[in-house]
């Protein structure tokens, strides 16, 4: 009976079910998964109950982020024959279970455990719950696809806002031994696989042909970039435009990471030698507001993609992100407001790169197997999430080393993000529409993706 009810064929809507319901059912997985960025709210217990380094601490996000990438690469083709439902229900059992995995862990002292459960396991429900519903949004909303995306990805990013606290007040409430880290896993893992459920019976995908009311396909809308074509996943590795987003992706993620990593110390590093330091209560407040930005960026540059055009937004994100870290550079410990500003409009580019792509990889390559070329690109973000950190926590601790202090403990870093930035504004210029030959035959929109897969 489950296998039936997670079936693709059981998930096409009705003639009246309203697109509007397929935003919410992405948003219950991607604020459950978002949880991710509110890891470092269990590293000091976990450092202090099992007597581990920051780095050994920092394991489980990172082979997280790793598997989420990888997961998503090799799922892709997968997801989309099988079906959104398909795939969140997997995410769904994947993400808690790796929860229930660590709360063992936890109890038995296992730290490997932890690792394996929150890494390994729940990794692979966060890269197959990432890119579930980005094809079935795509679907529903050709008019308005970077919107659509952006309603989702926005719940990735927004996600720590409600772990964050929540995760703290639970250790407030069971402790922070190794008894009441476990029974925090264990009651999140039970509370985010009821709360994803909700998205595996919302999901639907749209019936063969559907349209919007009103709505024709831009044929002749004169922007070269976006087709009426479809090309394959396999196609898409072919393809320069594929390699040249893959680098986009990944240096864009890498300098806004690069901040997010470390934005409480690095602010309280900035202006420690300040007639005004900054707290640590207030470098936390500084840590909040980046995430809200993050959330914030993904839905208002990605929609603001639909109207300007999905090349130039990332012409802003890339080109005046390098002139707001170049800014930050030069003016050093001047100025707190010049700093945070700067900052916050860095992280809502960081977060709006990751809601833009899957409108512009649907632009170039179509929506026959958009979310299957989506998660092969999200190597990228393995790359870049090993990438930024490692920049800056190494050049910042070789410049402490050396006897620095302040922000010349991260300029060469922001220096190496605005090199970066700008070969991805490069490559982003390079981008052109996908030559003819790696198009799928005219009658390749009407097969199904499990056709192609197959």
């Amino acid at each position: 009976m489950a296998v039936t009810f997670l079936d693709r064929g059981r998930t096409v809507a009705p003639a009246n079910w309203s697109r509007w319901l397929i935003p919410p059912a992405a948003l219950s997985v991607h604020l459950a998964i978002g949880q991710a960025y509110a890891w470092s709210v269990f590293k000091p217990p976990l450092e202090k109950s099992l007597n581990l380094t920051g780095t050994l601490s920092a394991l489980p996000f990172q082979l997280g982020i790793v598997m989420l990438g990888l997961s998503a690469a090799f799922g892709g083709t997968l997801v989309e024959r099988k079906g959104p439902r398909w795939a969140m229900f997997v995410s769904m059992t994947c993400f808690s279970s790796g929860f229930l995995i660590s709360a063992l862990g936890a109890v038995t002292s296992q730290y490997w455990l932890v690792v394996l459960g929150y890494g390994l396991v729940g990794g692979i429900g966060l890269g197959i719950g990432y890119i579930s519903p980005v094809s079935t949004l795509i679907k529903w909303f050709p008019d308005r696809p970077g919107m659509a995306t952006g309603i989702a990805i926005m719940g990735f990013g927004g996600g720590a806002l409600i772990a964050s606290p929540w995760s703290s007040q639970l250790l407030e409430t069971f402790g922070t031994g190794t008894g009441g880290i476990a029974t925090t896993f264990l009651v999140m893992g039970v509370v985010y696989a009821v709360f994803m459920s909700l998205g595996v019976f919302l999901i639907r995908v749209p019936a063969e042909g559907w349209r919007p009311a009103g709505w024709e396909p831009p044929a002749a809308s004169g922007n070269k970039l976006m087709t009426t074509a479809n090309v394959s996943a396999a196609n898409a590795l072919k393809t320069p435009q594929f390699w040249c987003l893959w680098v986009v992706l990944c240096f864009n993620v890498t300098a806004g990471i690069g901040i997010l990593e470390k934005a409480s110390p690095m602010i309280i590093d900035f202006f420690k030698q300040t007639p005004a330091p900054v707290s640590t209560a207030a470098a936390a407040g500084f840590v909040a507001l980046l995430s809200l930005t993050n959330m914030l960026g993904r839905f208002v540059w990605s929609s603001t993609s639909d109207v300007i055009g999905r090349k130039n937004i990332y012409r802003c994100y890339l080109g005046i992100g390098a002139l707001l870290y170049l800014v930050i550079a030069l003016t050093g410990n001047s100025s707190k407001v010049i700093f945070i500003l700067c900052a916050m409009v860095i992280l809502s580019f960081y977060g709006a790169g990751f809601a833009t792509i899957p409108a512009y990889l649907k632009d170039l390559f179509g929506s026959y197997q958009v979310g299957a070329i989506h998660g092969r690109l999200l190597t990228a973000w393995s790359v870049a999430g090993v990438l930024g950190p490692l920049i800056v926590n190494a050049i910042a601790d070789s410049q402490k080393r050396a006897g620095k202090q302040g922000p010349d403990l991260y300029t060469m870093s922001f220096y190496i993000m605005i090199a970066l930035l700008v070969l991805g504004f490069i490559a982003n210029e390079l981008v052109r529409p996908v030559n003819e030959r790696y198009h799928e035959p005219a009658a390749a929109p009407g097969r199904t993706a499990v056709k192609e897969a197959e």
